[in-house]
């Protein structure tokens, strides 16, 4: 349960959604449906922060604009600050904010390493890892769940695939998890400047390095690759390999923090899924739908055009909140309970339309192998400390969630899930 104060009901106009305060102490889920009702499509006025821009919430309305990138751009940026600043500087060379045919070719270059059988090594290492993760914090006892097991399980995966050297890790996590959010107050423009900076120099080493001596990795598959007949640039890789890290390990690790609170509130939920009464594959898109860790996907409309009942003029910023979408009462039955179960559940939490989640398999692989482990190995989980949310407008999720582990004495534990789930 959300134990944050709900906003105090006032003008939808005094709102700032791009205040990242707000999204950290507030419980939005009330403000959600408020917009939905009354303005599905809402025009937040200029601030100090930036110029004004379209707030969508409903499901279908996020849905249609996410779908067609030739009316709503991404070639200026995706993400709130970025758009409210003048627009993103790797337009056009990073794949998150390439549309048309660049974006086309780019993708295709990129669906290989990410397709189901080309992850088959890294996710029976992600297996591995992630249910030794979990033997070592149930024998432990406590544990912050956020630190010591989630941060781990994401990044180690798309390392692996990047190809960046174990003893390099804990610097990306420190720069990944400033990038975007921090864990102790609004996020300082020089702090994630730094962070975003300190990513791009890494990639453009790791890339020079590649160029130098390929290895079997997607850096060395982007150096070596041609576009529309032309060689990548040096820009090109490096912010691509900025965003594959960035999307492959936050999102993912807050939907594995939130899954496990989201299980330990609700015993009939964690029963549910170790007796096998829910599937994994299920359970998993519950808590992708629960927690759905980007709060929005941006926008700026190409032309005139009215969405819902407003004229959206060209230049205009557009922001689609999935964390209201998939709380769309229209869409989802029951939407403010977190059912294991639910089917059907066609979430956004992965984005829709032509910049759908490139790594949403892996994504899915990750949160299976947690939800794997928890329910063969963890008898109890109890919250064992006080949680601290993230400090974003972004990103959604807990910063730190400290955890007391019981575990599971049952002998065959596996075995009777995989027995329940294939009858």
């Amino acid at each position: 349960m959300d134990t944050r104060p709900v906003l105090a009901p006032g003008p939808l106009d005094d709102v700032d959604l791009a205040d990242p305060l707000l999204h950290a102490n507030h419980d939005l889920g009330p403000l959600w449906r408020r917009l939905r009702t009354e303005a599905p499509v809402h025009w937040q006025p200029e601030t100090a922060r930036g110029p004004g821009f379209w707030v969508v919430t409903g499901y279908a309305d996020v849905v249609s604009v996410l779908s067609d990138n030739e009316t709503f751009t991404s070639e200026q940026g995706n993400v709130l600050d970025t758009l409210l600043a003048g627009g993103d500087s790797a337009a056009g060379r990073m794949l998150a904010v390439t549309d048309g045919r660049p974006h086309k070719a780019l993708r295709s270059a990129l669906l290989k390493p990410f397709s189901p059988r080309s992850l088959d090594v890294v996710i029976e290492s992600v297996r591995r890892g992630t249910r030794r993760l979990v033997e070592e914090a149930v024998e432990r006892g406590t544990v912050d769940f956020a630190a010591d097991v989630a941060e781990h399980i994401p990044l180690a995966a798309i390392c692996d695939l990047l190809g960046v050297p174990v003893s390099d890790r804990q610097h990306i996590i420190d720069l990944t998890s400033s990038a975007l959010s921090s864990a102790d107050g609004v996020p300082t423009e020089e702090a994630t400047w730094s962070s975003r900076n300190g990513l791009l120099l890494y990639f453009s080493e790791l890339a020079a390095s590649r160029r130098e001596k390929p290895y079997d990795d997607v850096v060395s598959l982007l150096v070596s690759k041609e576009i529309d007949g032309r060689p990548l640039t040096h820009e090109e890789i490096v912010f691509n390999c900025y965003s594959i890290i960035m999307g492959g390990h936050e999102t993912t690790r807050f939907a594995m923090i939130g899954g496990l609170r989201a299980l330990m509130e609700r015993p009939d939920q964690w029963e549910a899924l170790k007796s096998g009464r829910v599937s994994t594959a299920s359970a998993v898109e519950e808590v992708l739908r629960w927690t759905t860790p980007a709060l929005h996907s941006g926008r700026t409309a190409t032309q005139d055009v009215f969405l819902g009942d407003q004229f959206v003029e060209a230049g205009d910023i557009v922001t689609t909140w999935l964390a209201s979408a998939n709380r769309d009462e229209r869409v989802f039955d029951r939407p403010d309970e977190f059912d294991l179960s639910r089917s059907p559940n066609k979430h956004v939490s992965f984005a829709h339309g032509p910049h759908f989640c490139l790594g949403a398999f892996l994504a899915r692989a990750e949160l299976t192998a947690l939800v794997e482990s928890l329910s063969d190995l963890v008898a109890v989980a109890e919250q064992a400390g006080p949680q601290q949310y993230v400090y974003s407008n972004f990103l959604s999720g807990l910063s730190a969630l400290p955890v007391a582990l019981t575990a599971e004495r049952s002998a065959g534990r596996a075995d009777l899930r995989q027995r329940a789930e294939h009858g």
